[in-house]
């Protein structure tokens, strides 16, 4: 081999794209020393675009196809000077591939609650999140605004911004939307269409991007509400309270005679109980009594029969128990368990962070307590 046919062999005459990394969205051709044999083929596959840039200036966008590169084919090199050897006009450029294929899988989500009013419960704080596809659409202004002189541009780099933007169209939609709460779940179609769009505004023409889909999976109340939600609903699924209560008691009365520790305490349980169910009854004989409401004389003039107690209200249900976090040398709460797991979540609260609830002796930090261990796993 001869000293030109190694020279000839050291410059690029095949130029091509062939990736598997699905979040890839620009890469650049490897060269040495930008060289590129003139005459070089270049081959763009379907799904992506080639750019050719060349002394700092965008040249040439070629679509799916095989081209050959000669300088007097391309505008912006037809002015470039020939290697000084004189064979075949090698040039110095850099090739750009861009990805036009959607990119799948990208998620968003609200890292802070957005503040709305509901005309049901006032003021509420709600979470969202969600999917979205991306797709390069402008590949100049793409490496223009976003990718500059990266190697390698995915789309990983760019999704803080895009979920900050997603995020912000969100909290604008759903607050002018004035669509109640609980009626959001039949919007979401409506409402994501309409996020989409707002999005797109945003990143279209500056960053040369689409949004082809983009979708909401789930709006959410912050813990407390949605359980007084599933307590009023459970609520109004029991119906009449007065023939729940006689049922309940009613269904308790065996499990009260079985049981082997009842003694006198189990026999007083089922005289409460025999009294609870007896005071509707009693109610219905309450015609018989006299004038001003007194009992009447028992038949055959005997003394009248006593009036029954009215039935013994159930005790208080057990306090929920609260916790206290040492932040910034202050005692801050008091919490829930919910807005401790809530705390995990957003990264306000670690495993070191000291904690304190009412029984303990002292400050102890979160992840030696087994009560609070299931909120770091």
């Amino acid at each position: 081999m001869g000293l030109m046919d190694k020279i000839r062999g050291e410059l690029i005459d095949i130029i091509e794209w062939v990736d598997d990394n699905h979040h890839a969205i620009v890469w650049r051709f490897p060269r040495f020393h930008n060289q590129i044999k003139n005459g070089a083929q270049l081959i763009v596959r379907p799904g992506q675009v080639a750019v050719m840039v060349a002394n700092g200036k965008l040249g040439d966008v070629f679509e799916p196809g095989m081209y050959r590169l000669e300088t007097k084919n391309l505008p912006v090199l037809s002015t470039l000077l020939g290697w000084k050897y004189g064979f075949d006009s090698p040039f110095k450029a850099e090739v750009y591939f861009v990805n036009t294929t959607v990119i799948t899988d990208l998620k968003w989500g609200t890292p802070n609650p957005v503040m709305m009013r509901d005309s049901d419960f006032g003021p509420v704080r709600v979470r969202a999140f969600g999917t979205y596809t991306l797709r390069a659409t402008n590949a100049a202004t793409l490496l223009a605004e976003l990718v500059g002189t990266d190697s390698l541009y995915e789309a990983d780099e760019i999704s803080e911004l895009l979920r900050s933007i997603v995020n912000n169209a969100f909290a604008e939609v759903v607050s002018n939307s004035q669509i109640p709460v609980l009626d959001l779940a039949m919007s979401y179609r409506d409402l994501s269409e309409k996020m989409r769009h707002a999005v797109l505004e945003m990143v279209d023409d500056e960053y040369g991007l689409e949004i082809p889909q983009l979708h909401i999976v789930n709006i959410s109340l912050p813990a407390e509400v949605e359980k007084a939600l599933d307590v009023r609903t459970g609520m109004a699924a029991v119906g009449d309270m007065a023939a729940y209560q006689a049922y309940q008691i009613g269904s308790s009365m065996p499990v009260a005679a079985e049981n082997p520790a009842g003694g006198l305490a189990g026999a007083g349980l089922g005289m409460g109980m025999g009294m609870a169910m007896a005071q509707p009854m009693m109610g219905g004989m309450s015609g018989m009594a006299g004038p001003g409401g007194a009992q009447g004389p028992a038949p055959g003039g005997g003394v009248p029969s006593p009036v029954p107690p009215p039935p013994v209200a159930p005790p208080p249900p057990p306090p929920v128990p609260t916790w206290h976090l040492a932040e910034n040398g202050e005692a801050i709460g008091p919490f829930t368990q919910p807005q401790l797991g809530e705390a995990v979540t957003s990264g306000r609260m670690r495993p070191d962070t000291l904690v304190w609830r009412a029984g303990m002796p002292g400050w102890t930090q979160a992840g030696e307590l087994a009560e609070l261990q299931p909120l770091f796993r």
